[in-house]
């Protein structure tokens, strides 16, 4: 018997990523300029990779613990 474990989606858009990781639309895309997360266009839509907002999480909250 085999279990099927829920995928999210590999990548979201500019609002959606903003949101995952709690910050303004307008500080996303300064998030994006500054190269601290890649994206890509795909057709008319930018997307990010899930993974690397997960990683830029993660970088963020071991450069600022205290």
């Amino acid at each position: 018997m085999s279990h099927q474990q829920a995928i999210g989606p590999l990548s979201v858009g500019v609002e959606e990523g903003a949101r995952l990781i709690g910050v303004a639309r307008s500080m996303f895309y300064e998030i994006l300029a500054r190269g601290e997360v890649e994206s890509f266009k795909l057709g008319r839509r930018r997307l990010v990779l899930v993974r690397d907002l997960e990683a830029f999480i993660t970088r963020q909250a071991r450069e600022n613990s205290r």
